[in-house]
């Protein structure tokens, strides 16, 4: 019996050796994702932001009509729920009906409940290019009978009868992107001039610190008027989003330089440091090569967590109608329509566009949390 407890005890003991064997052989990468993917809220905000990212690759594919398309006769027309197995149809929405108020002269718009307008999934309408390659009709949501005259708007019409949910999905592509190349150029400035000044310390470590204090200290809001203010209004919309991703990447830079610098003076006395300036590597090999990817998984979380920040300064910038302007689409400019209070009340869905902004502020911060509390994988 003695015996049959020993070999249960080495039973049970050997799946935790091999399990401590497997952690102590496997790479930085993986010990980070055995631990992120056990955050169940950080895997489902990425899957949220996967969806947001297929969006920005296609917005034309989930558009449901041309977004610059106007009709006076459609303004304002309220969001149609989609429906299962109504009507005879799989997919279908209610049809509404409008009519001008004789007194206000307003388009009042009621709801048909016999009548129905049935939608289909990967359905024909206008064409467009994919990622520029080749063109194509197919939508993922379309009219099930394609001789049908009727219209349906998934969440409503805007005061120039401008299908909204369209409009989104062009929104977000560039409200997105404008967050990700904005850090992209900010982590590159705050690396580089960070990495500068705490390897090599002296006249340059000062030069950076003093230019770091000086755009801290400025006040942001007055910063944006004033570059802003200084972008021509003659300029096409694409050249204003590349202002906007740049200014955001001048002013966002100095918190993760901050942050670099601290790291490298802690990290230039290390062995493996000095091994490096023994064995003849340039100071350019030492920091790409031995440095930074040391705190590289830092760097990524630090990275996810000042995405949200440049989404809001962005939809912040294009509210107050300073960054990107019409015709081009942001988050911002679609919230422009929701500014009144009397715009507010009579279409309530205008502000749709801010809980796609809450959505994607928070879940790139659950994954920014997610990636922080794994990029120490020894910790517990």
């Amino acid at each position: 019996m003695t015996e049959a407890m020993s070999n249960a005890s080495t039973m049970e003991l050997v799946p935790t050796a091999r399990a401590e064997d497997r952690v102590s052989v496997a790479p930085n990468w993986k010990l980070v994702w055995w631990r992120f993917r056990k955050n169940r809220l950080a895997v489902v905000s990425v899957i949220v932001l996967i969806i947001f990212y297929i969006v920005v690759l296609v917005p034309a594919f989930f558009a449901t009509y041309d977004p610059l398309e106007t009709s006076a006769k459609l303004i304002f027309i309220p969001p149609q729920r989609i429906a299962f197995f109504r009507g005879g149809y799989f997919l279908s929405v209610p049809a509404v009906e409008g009519k001008r108020n004789p007194v206000t002269l307003r388009m009042e718009w009621t709801v048909d409940p016999e009548k129905r307008i049935g939608i289909q999934l990967f359905a024909p309408g206008y064409s467009y290019k994919v990622l520029g390659l080749f063109t194509t009709n197919i939508h993922l949501f379309g009219l099930a009978e394609p001789d049908q005259t009727e219209r349906y708007y998934l969440i409503g019409t805007d005061r120039l009868g401008r299908d909204q949910w369209s409009r989104l999905m062009y929104a977000t592509r560039t409200s997105m992107t404008v967050g990700l190349i904005a850090v992209f150029l900010s982590v590159i400035l705050g690396v580089l001039l960070g990495g500068v000044s705490g390897y090599f310390g002296g006249a340059p470590d000062m030069i950076i610190q003093r230019l770091i204090e000086i755009l801290q200290s400025l006040p942001t809001i007055p910063i944006w008027l004033a570059m802003t203010a200084a972008l021509p209004r003659s300029w096409p919309p694409e050249r204003v989003f590349f202002a906007i991703t740049i200014i955001l990447a001048l002013i966002g830079w100095t918190t993760l330089a901050r942050e670099v610098r601290g790291r490298f003076l802690s990290l230039r006395e290390e062995d493996f440091v000095l091994a490096a300036e023994l064995s003849g590597a340039s100071r350019y090999r030492i920091i790409v090569r031995h440095m930074v990817p040391s705190f590289s998984s830092h760097i990524i979380a630090t990275s996810t967590l000042a995405i949200p920040v440049m989404i809001i300064s962005e939809t912040s910038l294009s509210f107050l109608g300073l960054g990107i302007r019409p015709p081009a689409m942001s988050w911002g400019v679609l919230l422009q329509e929701a500014q009144t209070i009397q715009a507010v009340a009579q279409a309530a869905w205008l502000l749709i566009p801010g809980l796609a902004v809450i959505i994607a502020v928070l879940a790139f911060n659950l994954v920014g949390d997610g990636l922080r509390d794994a990029a120490d994988p020894y910790s517990h």
